[in-house]
């Protein structure tokens, strides 16, 4: 499968796309699907390996080239250079099946690259299916690539003996059914205590699939539901385990109060979660107690519409050891939210603020005169920021990622606080309308920066680009 570049070339069929790399179908076990990494695509690279490298021809001029090249010993200083004699050469594999040379080389190729070059021979897929070349890798399989039709018509359950093989821990599956996700535990040999993570998107699991599976994997402590509309409430209470660490929930309908209720008394041990829910109010977050407030240090609350200052209250009481928290698009949250998160989290080191219309420049005030420890700030899509509260952030010493996206009040003379933030790393000014080019060239200031994201800023021409490449040779400018 391929799909357009970002200019418009085709890309080869191995190349990721999203952080989601096809695999090919292959007869060996392998089955259609997909691997997904936690980080960032790296750079496209060439699917073939280098040619190996070649000799030089020897020298006959020189009496050592000759036993040298076949492999005998070299004389002692000053001694007759008939005293060496050369010993047939030494066996080795060719250059292109050496395991040891393999090894190395195979560090440099994706996960979309690895699965190709898997392919080419029995000697580089041994190598290749070493569980430390795929580790933090989780392969995605949809409902439809789970099974094969034989010439029967009937269908026959892919062979997963190729995940076995690499050992992966994770598995993201789409669109499955109760029965799709029996099969899978029947026949994934490491299902049972080797996956430590399961993730559900889109899929039609109900109350009995979501119990059935909690029961048989064992090792899950880690569980993302996502768009999954046919379990309810109920289920929740009777398949959460105690020993799940991280929950991730989004998009699931039947979520709401009683949901965050099962989730605080039956998981002791949790230590992230991560919550889209539309109909979540105040009164769920009072069901956390000292429990949670011990382990939990994660919490995202994601587009929870009806959250509200009170909500808030709750969480910085129920949850005092949060280093990272996120209210993105909790549009009802205010300044006064804010203020109570900075002085009760002193411990957060990463805050998301963004969608949240209702933040202004007083709220920034209490973050840099409170979170003295904070690293991480999102404040995509704050509309009433302004430079005032930029010139509160520039004191912030520790801060080095910097989020201010769509900020439509953001101006150059803003900029010229951030100068000042000497530990900034990361930078992004994305879509503010009223940057000049003036004022962002000035960022040359900063020189420990990074990364510099100014994609759709009016400012932005050509020629700055230039004048970064010149003055910003280790920060990656992002058009």
């Amino acid at each position: 499968m391929s799909s357009p570049g970002i200019n418009g070339d085709p890309k080869p069929p191995c190349l990721p796309r999203n952080g989601l790399v096809k695999l090919p179908g292959q007869p060996n076990g392998l089955g259609a699907a997909s691997i997904t990494k936690g980080t960032p695509a790296a750079k496209n690279r060439p699917c073939q390996p280098p040619p190996p490298p070649t000799l030089p021809p020897p020298s006959l001029a020189s009496p050592l080239s000759r036993g040298t090249l076949a492999g005998g010993p070299c004389p002692l200083a000053g001694g007759p250079a008939s005293a060496s004699v050369p010993g047939p050469p030494a066996e080795r594999p060719p250059l292109a099946t050496d395991e040891k040379i393999l090894n190395g080389l195979f560090w440099y190729f994706s996960a979309c690259e690895k699965c190709v070059l898997a392919q080419v021979c029995k000697a580089w897929r041994r190598v290749l299916y070493q569980p430390k070349f795929w580790a933090g890798l989780t392969p995605v399989l949809h409902a439809k690539e789970l099974y094969n039709v034989l010439p029967s018509g009937e269908k026959e359950f892919v062979n997963l003996q190729g995940f076995a093989a690499r050992g992966f821990e994770g598995f993201c599956l789409v669109g499955v059914s109760d029965l799709d996700i029996c099969e899978f535990i029947d026949n994934y040999a490491l299902s049972k205590k080797g996956v430590k993570a399961m993730s559900l998107k889109r899929s039609t699991i109900t109350d009995a699939g979501l119990e059935v599976m909690l029961e048989q994997m064992q090792g899950v402590v880690r569980l993302e539901l996502s768009g999954c509309n046919d379990f309810t409430e109920a289920g929740l209470w009777s398949s959460l385990s105690a020993r799940i660490t991280s929950l991730s929930v989004s998009d699931c309908i039947n979520v709401a109060d009683d949901a965050i209720a099962a989730i605080s008394q039956l998981l002791p041990n949790l230590a992230e979660l991560s919550l889209q829910a539309y109909h979540v109010t105040d009164t769920a977050l009072a069901y956390f107690t000292a429990r949670q407030g011990h382990s939990t240090h994660t919490l995202r609350l994601l587009s929870c519409w009806e959250i509200t200052n009170h909500g808030v209250v709750n969480v910085v009481h129920s949850l005092p050891n949060l280093t990272a928290l996120s209210l993105s698009g909790c549009s009802k949250v205010t300044d006064d939210g804010v203020e109570l998160v900075a002085e009760n989290l002193r411990k957060l080191r990463s805050l998301d603020l963004s969608w949240c219309p209702r933040i202004t420049d007083m709220a920034l005030e209490y973050v840099a005169c409170d979170l003295h420890r904070l690293e991480e700030l999102v404040l995509d899509r704050c509309v009433r920021i302004t430079d005032t509260g930029l010139s509160y952030l520039s004191t912030m010493s520790s801060l080095r990622s910097l989020y201010l996206r769509w900020c439509c009040q953001v101006q150059d003379f803003g900029l010229k606080h951030l100068l000042a933030m000497r530990s900034l790393r990361l930078l992004s000014l994305a879509g503010c309308p009223l940057l000049t080019t003036t004022g962002l060239s000035g960022l040359v200031q900063l020189q420990e920066l990074e990364e510099l994201e100014l994609t759709n800023c009016p400012g932005a021409t050509p020629e700055l680009f230039k004048y970064f490449s010149q003055h910003l040779p280790r920060c990656l400018v992002i058009e």
